[in-house]
């Protein structure tokens, strides 16, 4: 039994189990540990389920806390944020542990590295899995200071090892201490402890940030880890109708992080903004809304694989799986990032010639949004877009991931 031990939200979940369903094709059993609300989300895949009694949604965390959080916009109020949160989780470091019991390997998201801890404590293997690039290299910044600030390389990533370290090393050093009467010798971040039986695997496309050529042989990146349908999706009948009566839309997607107020501003601004650039648009996972214009239709969640081919532009607030979603269907992104790794996303989006310049959520207006959807849409971004879609459809990350996995057992 191979176990992978996760953190977040929905979102964050997604490219472990691509990671686990390439597991599984290799013959192995493989499950992921999880909060209990994600249950039947991935047991929907076919994936086997471990259940945690907390998650970011049941963890009885303040609701300001939490928006602070989701809307941290410098790397130091991400750092104080993520401290002022580490109590939280002090409950799951253990429940985590006696998941990876039984297992032959342990595979872990940089939020719970207790997986680290727990595979020397058992005599077996670690692996850790990250949702983007982490590791320290000179070549270019990390996901939390790349293109929003000028600060030193190395001090960025510094500071994103400290705050994803913080985030769990209070839960493992109690539960070290009450399970073992002290901490093991060298007690400290595992992140840059990396060797052939304990390899890292990273979760991005080498075409949007290359492989650093100064990493460790034995942290791999070959590419983002998509999941695998289950099955085609069915659109609703309102939906087809609205895809197929007029030119292909622009996906706008800034999900949940608005609250009441801020979304029906947010969503005034969208319908002037489309009338002025005389676009149509889906709008995405924020809830129903009345009185739309004939241009403008709302959804609920959908699969991104299936709608952003279906699409002309995709805007969003930057998050990573959904950049990366965006970047394959080979459409042209508009993000307005929000906070913490959405900037870099954003700017690198535009770094490589296949979205807007990135336009920050404070500043964001109607005339800003209709200009950044009509540079998106213009010849010289689509073209690129495409390519870039092209590129990354040569890459399996996640089955190339599994099988340094599985190398692991030999």
């Amino acid at each position: 039994m191979i176990t992978i031990l996760c953190a977040g939200s929905r979102g964050d979940f997604q490219p472990y189990i691509a990671l686990a369903q390439e597991i599984q094709k290799l013959g192995k059993e493989v499950r992921i540990a999880g909060g209990k609300s994600f249950e039947d989300f991935i047991k929907g895949y076919g994936i086997g389920f471990y259940p945690l009694s907390a998650d970011y949604q049941t963890a009885d965390i303040d609701p300001k806390m939490l928006q602070a959080a989701q809307s941290s916009d410098n790397p130091l109020k991400m750092l104080l944020t993520f401290n002022k949160m580490k109590k939280y989780f002090l409950g799951l470091t253990e429940e985590m542990y006696y998941a990876c019991e039984g297992s032959e390997l342990i595979v872990y998201h940089p939020g719970a590295t207790i997986g680290n801890f727990a595979g020397e404590m058992l005599g077996i293997p670690s692996v850790l899995a990250a949702p983007f690039p982490m590791h320290r290299t000179k070549e270019v910044a990390s996901v939390i200071a790349y293109g929003k600030t000028k600060m030193p390389v190395k001090l960025s990533y510094t500071l994103l090892q400290s705050m994803l370290w913080m985030a769990g090393k209070t839960g493992v050093t109690a539960f070290l201490k009450k399970k073992n009467g002290k901490l093991p010798k060298g007690f400290a971040s595992p992140f840059e402890k990396v060797d052939k039986k304990h390899p890292a695997i990273i979760s991005c496309s080498n075409f949007v940030f290359p492989r650093p050529t100064d990493w460790n042989e034995n942290i791999h990146q070959y590419g983002y880890w998509f999941v695998e349908e289950q099955a085609e999706y069915t659109p609703s009948k309102e939906l087809s109708d609205f895809l197929a009566k007029g030119e292909k839309p622009v996906y706008i997607g800034f999900g949940s992080v608005l609250n009441a107020r801020q979304k029906d501003e947010t969503v005034n601004l969208i319908i002037e903004a489309m009338s002025m650039c005389s676009k149509r648009a889906i709008i995405c996972g924020m809830g129903s809304m009345e009185n739309l214009p004939e241009n403008i239709i709302a959804i609920g969640s959908i699969p991104h694989s299936w709608l952003f081919e279906r699409v002309s532009a995709v805007c969003h607030l930057g998050g990573a799986g959904t950049t990366a979603a965006g970047f394959k269907a080979g459409v042209p992104s508009v993000i307005i990032p929000f906070s913490n790794d959405q900037f870099a996303w954003a700017h690198r989006a535009y770094d490589l010639g296949v979205g807007s310049k990135p336009i920050y959520r404070k500043k964001l207006t109607a005339g800003k949004l209709a200009a950044a959807i009509d540079f998106a849409l213009s010849d010289k971004i689509v073209t690129n877009s495409g390519k870039l879609g092209k590129n990354i459809a040569t890459e399996s990350g996640a089955r190339e991931c599994a099988r340094i996995i599985a190398e692991c057992l030999k």
